[in-house]
């Protein structure tokens, strides 16, 4: 049975977070500090049931750093873990996400010492939207909790489990410490090697475009991938509105061979990150609204074209930026869910990728604090 919750505290710094869940969420408390300057006083008067949790990803992601719990962007996670023990009322259930990279990190030893300390039961996972049959790779670590319950039906203690072709695969920590399982991998399209200068790349190893045999192989893999749903499913009507998404010239003669190019009736995107629609190379995939346009004649011998003939070209392909609503909708985002004024693309980041949790389509700030009902 379904049991209503009430949301009694919503936590971000995060100026244009906080605009767009006050918009969408004007009843519920939005707190606009840090979370490491909330004192356990505070949480006490809450008296909440539950904890939803998206700290900041960045020290953890596989691309960055990975500072880990050194890193300061880590202090409002362990500042939570600090005050639960301490507080006069255990919460019943927690929840949090992050980025893949987190399950092996020192931040999530932490995480797993006190919840086991506190009574907990827990498991994690690394899901995909395409788990769900969305058609964006996103893969991120999950983790479930709760107090005082019978054990999960899927409980593996100390492992990590990942959605596999028959079923769920459980991989150990010890080797998702080192290298990803096939499955992982099968979940995350962006995991395979980036191009960052054509400059760098091995001659003759590439089809047109810049794309391997194997990388052609999987996204033809992906777009027969019945299980998942196409684009064109998620898409607003093309209007003339939409030219304002276009890519500019610039942008398609710079970053023409790096693009992640899809079409409505594709079956995949890449994930969208913060810096989609002001950066182009690795933020996410862009759509091509000509569709009877064959990628493969507008790149074949396109080096070789001076520049004004290159963009003529490239022009045919009418490729554009995926819009806010449609990044929503790829996220999980109820149609009701819209965003303010100010919150518009491109120029802003996309805010709509930021925070989007799978297992939480309400929630849109670092800490949710909630009732049950």
């Amino acid at each position: 049975s379904c049991r209503w919750a009430e949301v009694v505290a919503a936590v971000d710094v995060n100026t244009l977070a906080n605009e767009v869940y006050k918009h969408n969420f004007p009843g519920t408390p939005l707190w606009a500090k840090t979370i490491e300057g909330i004192t356990l006083q505070e949480f006490d008067r809450l008296s909440f049931d539950m904890i939803l949790m998206s700290p900041p990803c960045q020290p953890f992601t596989r691309t960055g750093l990975q500072g880990d719990v050194s890193d300061p962007r880590t202090k409002s996670l362990l500042h939570v873990l600090h005050l639960l023990p301490r507080l006069q009322k255990l919460p019943t259930y927690v929840l949090l996400e992050n980025v893949k990279g987190f399950e092996s990190s020192s931040a999530r030893a932490e995480l797993l010492r006190t919840l086991g300390a506190c009574g907990f039961e827990h498991q994690e996972f690394l899901l995909s939207p395409t788990c769900l049959g969305i058609p964006n790779s996103r893969l991120r670590y999950f983790l479930l909790a709760r107090r005082h319950q019978d054990p999960f039906p899927f409980r593996a203690p100390g492992q990590v489990s990942v959605p596999g072709s028959t079923g769920v695969c459980l991989v150990p920590q010890r080797q998702a410490t080192s290298s990803s399982s096939s499955e992982e991998k099968s979940l995350d399209s962006d995991a395979g090697p980036e191009c960052s200068s054509k400059s760098s790349l091995p001659k003759g190893a590439f089809l047109f475009k810049l794309e391997t045999i194997e990388e052609m192989a999987r996204k033809e893999a992906q777009d027969t991938d019945s299980s998942i749903q196409m684009l064109e499913d998620f898409l607003e009507e093309e209007d003339e509105e939409k030219s304002q998404y276009l890519l500019p010239a610039k942008s398609l003669l710079r970053y023409a061979f790096l693009l992640d190019i899809v079409k409505p009736s594709c079956r995949r995107s890449t994930c969208f990150t913060k810096g989609y629609g002001h950066y182009v190379e690795g933020t996410g995939s862009v759509l091509q609204t000509a569709v009877d346009v064959q990628l493969e004649s507008v790149f074949k011998g396109i080096e070789e074209l001076p520049e004004e003939e290159k963009l003529e070209k490239l022009s045919l392909l009418k490729l554009r930026y995926f819009t806010p609503r449609e990044i929503a909708n790829l996220h999980g985002f109820p149609l009701e869910f819209g965003r303010c004024s100010s919150a518009g693309m491109p120029g802003c980041a996309l805010y709509w990728g930021l925070k989007a949790m799978l297992f939480a389509l309400h929630f849109a700030s670092d800490l949710i604090l909630v009732v049950c009902l």
